[in-house]
């Protein structure tokens, strides 16, 4: 044995010991791997399709009737808008298939809803407020939809008020406005679910989502007002934001931010100041400005913010609708302190026959509002929108 392992090449005997293995017993080992191979796959690897390629597509409109952009999936449409189709380009307008845009849609863009004078939106007969701009009060202009006066007088002030209950005629008033809507998601839609609707909103004209915001707080029944960005003393350290209206802005450079603010959303009854004691203090731009809201049919409201405000007596002699706000509800906002200013503006209802108080969409402040208001008519007091503080007999 020794000698022929000598003689035997080097790799050879190793061979010849596999080479001398049973072949039945190598088949069989073969296929029982193959077997146990294939059960693993089966039992492991669930793909019917064996590996073919596969998409996945949102449904148009689930089982509760929410569409896939409810959900925050957005849809691709492959297919551009037929020839003259609203947003084609022989309609002149851009394509809206091709998904969202990040900047605050024009409200002028908005299907116009024209409706019969006999047949506007009564909270009487159970109907809500409109969401739509009535084309009636409302025109085009450079930056989207403005308001303006119908050819037979109408104003958006009359068009989209709320309607107030004559049955309390001798109750004491209180109007309430809650500024400071649409830049917060979480305090807009806690705005618009917990306070009454008799509780007026003022958005500010910033925001991705503010006519979804109008449409939701038009469809709760509240009254609207837009907040318009005016120079404070202190301006451009303190910058209540872009376009904001100056006292050194030319009548057309005046006129064309103002254009841009009012157009970012409609259904509104009027306009409020955000900011701007210096703007409110100066008579030729306040004069301008009240005379400009005049002439499209809207009212004003000065918030009550700063003492040197002109504007009570510059409304008086333009003949605008005007209200003013006695207090501001939250500026310590605390509980409460908030209660406190609550019941002194109940003294001021009672005392005057009305009150108006603003406030912020604060979470304390909304939190405060919605228990406050619950047994005001118990009291002897009446919410009402801010429309209906003011004499528009004559305006």
């Amino acid at each position: 044995m020794a000698g022929n392992d000598l003689s035997t090449p080097l790799g050879l005997s190793n061979k010849k010991k596999y080479l001398n293995l049973p072949l039945g017993l190598i088949g069989a080992g073969m296929i029982t791997l193959l077997a146990l191979t294939a059960l693993v796959w089966i039992g492991v690897v669930d793909d019917p399709l064996g590996g073919e390629p596969t998409a996945s597509i949102p449904l148009e409109r689930s089982l509760d009737g929410l569409t896939a952009r409810d959900f925050g999936v957005v849809e691709i449409r492959p297919t551009l808008p037929e020839q003259g189709e609203p947003g084609s380009q022989a309609d002149g307008g851009r394509d809206e298939t091709l998904g969202p845009r990040f900047e605050p849609k024009p409200a002028g863009e908005q299907d116009l809803a024209a409706q019969p004078e006999d047949d506007m939106p009564s909270l009487a007969s159970g109907q809500g407020l409109s969401e739509r701009p009535d084309a009636r009060v409302s025109e085009s202009g450079p930056h989207g939809r403005l308001p303006t006066v119908s050819d037979n007088g109408l104003r958006p002030l009359d068009i989209y008020a709320r309607p107030v209950s004559q049955s309390f005629a001798s109750v004491p008033k209180i109007a309430i406005i809650v500024g400071g809507l649409g830049l917060s998601q979480t305090s807009t839609q806690a705005a618009i679910d917990r306070l009454p609707p008799d509780i007026t909103l003022a958005f500010a004209p910033y925001g991705s989502s503010i006519d979804r915001w109008m449409q939701q707080a038009r469809r709760a029944g509240h009254e609207l007002l837009l907040q318009l960005p005016m120079e404070p003393f202190d301006y451009p350290d303190n910058d209540p934001g872009p376009h904001t209206l100056l006292v050194s802005n030319t009548p057309v450079e005046l006129r064309d931010r103002l254009s841009w603010l009012l157009s970012r959303i409609t259904n509104y009854v009027g306009v409020m100041n955000y900011m701007g004691a210096r703007f409110t203090a100066s008579e030729s731009s306040l004069q301008q400005l009240l005379g400009e809201v005049t002439q499209r049919g809207l009212m004003y409201v000065d918030d009550g913010s700063s003492s040197r405000s002109i504007a009570t007596a510059t409304a008086s002699g333009l003949r605008t609708p005007f209200s003013h706000a006695d207090l501001v509800i939250d500026d310590v906002p605390r509980p409460k302190d908030i209660t406190a200013r609550l019941l002194q503006l109940e003294g001021t209802a009672r005392a005057r026959g009305i009150a108006v108080g603003v406030a912020s969409a604060l979470p304390v402040t909304i939190e405060e509002l919605a228990r406050w208001s619950r047994d005001l008519e118990e009291r002897g007091l009446q919410l009402i929108p801010i429309s209906a503080s003011i004499d528009r007999a004559g305006q």
